[in-house]
């Protein structure tokens, strides 16, 4: 049986955390801005339903990735506040899975709008 208050709880604290997230990381609003950009762009070029599907995944990965490391970095702070090696370590990680999925997604993103951008040019 599914427990209705339980589950409205869950996704009340899952929203709350995307509030938190947006409101205090830098990163993850340009990654929003980013992503309204990539979206417009793809409307404009009439981007076809695959594509469009492949660019929605990409941009989730990246807000994702991006939401893992706010989390991680919180954490770690929550852990010591001193100067330590690990956390610095766990923290470099984390940002450097945003750069590889950030620098992966424009990758796809140009494979997919070039041929659109070409064809508008010519």
């Amino acid at each position: 049986m599914i427990d209705i208050p339980r589950l409205s709880a869950s996704f009340r604290h899952a929203f709350f955390g995307v509030l938190f997230a947006f409101k205090h990381n830098q990163n993850l609003r340009i990654h929003f801005c980013v992503a309204a950009l990539v979206i417009i762009i793809s409307i404009f070029f009439r981007v076809n339903a695959f594509e469009m599907g492949i660019l929605g995944v990409m941009i989730l990965l990246v807000i994702s990735a991006e939401m893992v490391n706010t989390a991680i970095e919180e954490m770690s702070d929550l852990i010591t506040k001193e100067h330590r090696e690990e956390a610095k370590i766990a923290k470099d990680v984390a940002a450097g899975m945003v750069l590889i999925t950030a620098i992966g997604s424009v990758v796809v993103g140009f494979l997919i709008f070039l041929p659109y951008v070409l064809k508008f040019v010519r």
